[in-house]
């Protein structure tokens, strides 16, 4: 079954269910950027919203489309509804009251069914999003306390800690050169591709492997703060954000005590 084939099931088994007053296709479905790997993402508007009732019609709707082999039902989230069919069709589903759909937008979502037109009553789109300093800061500083503990990893022996380590930090990484671009729609966690920069992509793919040994444990975290603490700490100073500077210097003192590191920047 094609993701046309399962909108246009799962569409005609709730058209006309009591008390479903729309159907929203959301995520990359709804603002136009889905390709053949996307999920299909719902926002379900019934009068109850997101009741047992509610969750029963959305299962009988999607066991039309094939065999469910996964179902969390309202386990992450107390509105969602994950499911995947044995083809490895994915979808969402995120049920709501009417008076809860103020939150979205019309750039957002994308009409499969709508009795009552909410969608005319929603907003265009979403005001720009502001730079979060404190979730920034927060992202900064748990760099450095990871890059810290490379002294308790060799000290411990622990390199496959030390790789769990490399991740983390990749992963501010990633998340720092995606702020940098400032890319719109940044949909999941699959989409990485279109939201960093060839030059961005040439950073990170340059950088060393994890490997759990002492010599390749310690030479990753280094590689990851020289690229990640200077791009941090130019965005700090674009933001208007204090640096914590006595945190890092401590942090590589440590370093330099134990492991006989000197900053790489």
């Amino acid at each position: 079954m094609t993701h046309d084939d399962t909108i246009a099931t799962i569409a005609d088994a709730l058209r006309d269910a009591p008390g479903v007053r729309a159907l929203f296709l959301s995520g990359s479905y709804g603002n136009g950027m889905a390709d053949q790997y996307s999920d299909i993402d719902f926002v379900l508007v019934a009068d109850e919203g997101a009741s047992d009732a509610v969750a029963a019609l959305w299962r009988s709707a999607v066991e039309r489309t094939g065999e469910i082999v996964l179902w969390w039902d309202r386990t992450t989230v107390p509105v969602l509804i994950n499911a995947i069919t044995a083809d490895w069709t994915r979808t969402d589903v995120i049920m709501l009251k009417p008076e809860q759909m103020g939150h979205h937008t019309q750039a957002a979502l994308n009409p499969v069914f709508d009795h009552d037109d909410i969608y005319a009553g929603l907003n265009a789109a979403a005001p720009p999003a502001t730079p979060d300093l404190r979730k920034f800061r927060y992202q900064v500083e748990e760099f450095i306390r990871i890059l810290g503990l490379l002294n308790l990893a060799a000290g411990r022996k622990e390199y496959i800690n030390g790789v769990l380590g490399v991740f983390h930090l990749r992963n501010l990484l990633v998340e720092l050169m995606i702020e940098e671009t400032g890319a719109p729609n940044r949909g999941g966690v699959l989409h990485l591709n279109r939201l960093i920069t060839d030059a961005q992509k040439k950073v990170l793919t340059g950088l060393p492997p994890a490997v759990p040994t002492r010599a390749a444990m310690i030479e990753a975290h280094m590689a990851y703060a020289a690229a990640y603490l200077p791009r941090a700490r130019k965005r700090a100073a674009a933001l208007g954000m204090d640096w914590p500077d006595r945190f890092e210097e401590v942090t590589w003192d440590k370093l330099g005590t134990t492991l006989d590191l000197v900053r790489p920047y």
